[in-house]
């Protein structure tokens, strides 16, 4: 394990030689795998009888008739078929799990904020019923927008399943290791790593430091997929060869379960009498994946000027207006500073995209002070932000010579629909209250006169 310290050293990531065992190679990539010798049919997808008496049945990502590039789909070879995982659903409460539309009347979402890391409650609570949404954005009936998440778990789901009906989840750890077991296989998932469950697709999620905090983009539309290269090429960013697919695996065990959906924003609970992650084998390109913020090929300016924050993007999720993304997942991760007479720290600026902001570790550059590890920021559409006083001041006259940050990850959802704030992020989340003093420093330094001020 990795480890989140305060001894100011940035978990390396593991340089081993060879693959990564359990795991399947590619992003997007047409896998199989078997737990069992032959458990997987050769040459079709549903003979009339499968090896092993198991059911032959099919998950799929996209509809019938997506273009062929964007068909999704996977066949699992499971002890019994999905149909024997629900009995009678009953709804269930997870009362800080919201989902879009949720704009609160007296809660004004127009603005700069900051919170500090979310404590853990007292109570027990699981990755389902730790949940607190921060901020939501379109409509999951109309399968637009997203909504964002800190996680606080202290205790394992046990002989508790999950799958959401509305959305993939993004998590992003920040404090303790999660394992994820899926129908698809198992997931050990640690702080800088990342994973994406797909909409539909039963997990349940242990702890092996018994406490676990971190963050979840909740993605109503279409699937995050890579970004386009254009002229950056083939290489760098996040490459597909990195991104990680568990091996089949199951569990063939009598026990009285429940299975939780979310569905249309609702949950629900039905009880069965065995584990529903019974996939013996499967094959397709719709699974589960997971990658480490570490292999990131980060690209930037080496003569002048900050680029755009888009070459960071990790994953996005399109709409259909080409170039507008649902949900951007972008990262800043360690990284050389080489550009000449450059203000280096992200700029000034108004944006139409909302940006929700995350630190998994260290220091953020535009943000010295005030933005720690756990903590999150929203600075929605159009709102302006930029560095702080502190670090306009000494980005103003540093040297122009080549620097390294290190230590340092933080992360955004940035999205195209304004981000509206729960009520749990209004009232009873850590909000900083004096955030936007932070910029109250930047005085006028006009006098008329030309020059370097």
């Amino acid at each position: 394990m990795n480890e989140m310290t305060g001894s100011g050293v940035f978990p390396a990531h593991d340089t081993r030689y060879g693959t990564t065992p359990g795991y399947m190679p590619g992003f997007g990539n047409d896998f199989e795998t078997e737990a069992l010798p032959a458990a997987l049919p050769q040459g079709r997808n549903s003979p009339q009888r499968c090896n092993y008496g198991l059911y032959a049945e099919q998950l799929s990502g996209s509809p019938f008739t997506a273009p062929q590039g964007s068909l999704e789909r996977s066949w699992m070879y499971r002890i019994r078929p999905s149909v024997k995982h629900v009995a009678k659903f009953e709804k269930l409460a997870v009362p800080y799990w919201k989902t879009a539309p949720h704009v609160i009347e007296d809660v004004i979402s127009l603005g700069q904020y900051r919170w500090d890391p979310t404590p853990f409650p007292s109570e027990p609570v699981n990755f389902i019923t730790g949940m607190r949404t921060m901020t939501t954005a379109g409509d999951v009936g109309t399968q637009v927008g997203m909504a964002a998440h800190v996680y606080l778990a202290n205790q394992s789901m046990g002989d508790d399943y999950f799958f959401s009906a509305d959305s993939e989840l993004l998590v992003v750890p920040q404090h303790g290791r999660l394992k994820i077991y899926t129908e698809f296989g198992v997931i050990d998932l640690e702080p800088l790593e990342i994973c994406v469950l797909p909409r539909g697709m039963l997990f349940k999620v242990d702890l092996p430091d018994g406490e676990a905090r971190g963050f979840v983009c909740e993605n109503y539309g279409a699937k995050f997929t890579l970004p386009g290269r254009g002229p950056i090429g083939a290489n760098c960013l996040a490459n597909p060869r990195d991104f990680k697919t568990p091996i089949a695996w199951f569990e063939d065990r009598d026990a009285p379960c429940r299975v939780l959906v979310k569905w249309c924003g609702q949950f629900h609970v039905t009880e069965i009498g065995h584990s529903p992650l019974d996939v013996v084998a499967w094959h397709g390109n719709y699974a589960p994946y997971k990658y480490d913020l570490r292999t990131y090929s980060a690209v930037g300016s080496i003569t002048f000027d900050h680029p755009d924050p888009s070459i960071f993007t990790v994953l996005t999720a399109p709409t259909a207006e080409v170039g507008t993304a649902n949900i951007d997942f972008v990262i800043f991760p360690p990284r050389w500073l080489p550009q000449e007479d450059t203000f280096r720290p992200p700029w000034y600026h108004k944006n139409i995209m909302s940006e929700l902001m995350g630190n998994i570790y260290g220091q953020y550059d535009a943000k010295p002070t005030g933005f720690a590890p756990g903590g999150v920021s929203l600075h929605n559409c159009m709102l302006p932000h930029g560095p702080d006083l502190e670090a306009f001041e000494k980005a103003s006259t540093d040297s122009w010579d080549p620097i390294k940050l290190e230590n340092t990850m933080s992360f955004m959802f940035e999205t195209r629909f304004p981000q509206q704030l729960t009520r749990f992020a209004a009232d009873e989340a850590p909000l900083q209250d004096d955030y936007v003093e932070c910029w109250a420093g930047l005085d006028k330094k006009f006098d008329g006169t030309p020059g370097l001020k």
